[in-house]
């Protein structure tokens, strides 16, 4: 049986990840404290606001360990969304924060003196990778200032184009994460969304 878990924290923006689930026919319920997490099948963390921010609020959650377990350990299915993936790696400029560290590599800044910061808008995805989530070429919903540079070239799933390639989404095993968000980007995201939400464990 299928069992969503939303985190919800004080940075981020669970409400309209819950929405856009619900608009699929899935049944969704907010995770507010570790034990909230227990048995998920898949586990979600949507992000706003700050690396730093996002990393206080899941260390004062009681959160980080509990992640750590089931989706490192118990390889449950993951995706983060906007600063839920900047999140994944190492450390990021942004508040100059260590960050969770499944990733290898860091977080920097678009150059603001040769594109507009933040991003925000629509831009073209193009996926490199194949994944069990069916993904196309389509145009996603974007805010971010910030983008991850991964140390390994075969977590990168999708790229966009600001200035120059940038990480769009990366995927490594039963982890997915999209720099756009998914919950905002019409029939594409919701597709990709949906994709995700009906993944099997070990897919």
């Amino acid at each position: 049986m299928t069992k969503i878990a939303i985190i919800d924290y004080k940075a981020g923006n669970a409400p309209s990840v819950m929405h856009a689930v619900s608009r699929l026919k899935h049944e969704a319920a907010f995770a507010r404290a570790p034990q909230d997490i227990s048995g998920a099948t898949h586990i979600i963390l949507p992000g706003v606001g700050s690396a730093g921010a996002t990393m206080q609020s899941l260390s004062e959650m009681g959160m980080i360990p509990a992640l750590e377990e089931a989706v490192l350990r118990g390889k449950t299915l993951f995706l983060g969304i906007c600063v839920g993936l900047q999140v994944l790696f190492d450390h990021s400029d942004e508040d100059d924060v260590d960050c969770l560290g499944w990733l290898s590599g860091r977080v920097v800044k678009f150059d603001g003196s040769k594109v507009r910061v933040p991003q925000m808008g629509w831009n073209q995805v193009k996926f490199v990778r194949q994944a069990p989530v069916n993904t196309q070429e389509d145009y996603f919903y974007f805010v971010n200032s910030y983008h991850a540079k991964p140390k390994d070239e075969s977590v990168l799933w999708g790229a966009a184009d600001y200035n120059g390639a940038f990480t769009a989404a990366v995927r490594k095993d039963n982890i997915y994460a999209t720099q756009f968000h998914a919950e905002k980007s019409g029939e594409a995201g919701l597709a990709l969304l949906n994709g995700f939400l009906n993944l099997k464990g070990g897919e």
